[in-house]
């Protein structure tokens, strides 16, 4: 979605997990044709549409929590720990 709507989005690894999601989100600022969105305004664009998505299908006590945990990523060292504990944690939730 995010992509999709800002041509400056870049997402790596995404998973939705049961009570919230991990995603690598890259904002690419040397597009300067447009006006780049801070993360937080992503993010909240990001949680308005979805919200709206999701009390449509009928879940309408959903609700995202208002703040998000972010970090920046470096180096390639933790661009790859990091891509793969999103892609692991699916597995491990359950344990």
């Amino acid at each position: 979605m995010l992509a999709a709507q800002y041509s400056y989005v870049v997402l790596h690894e995404f998973v939705v997990m049961p009570d919230h999601i991990h995603g690598i989100i890259e904002i690419n600022s040397s597009n300067w044709n447009e006006k780049i969105k801070s993360l937080s305004e992503l993010l909240g664009a990001y949680k308005t549409t979805t919200c709206k998505k999701i009390h449509l299908l009928g879940y309408t006590d959903f609700a995202w929590h208002r703040s998000f945990y972010d970090h920046i990523i470096r180096d390639e060292t933790a661009f790859e720990n990091i891509s793969n504990y999103i892609r692991n944690n699916p597995g491990a939730w359950e344990k």
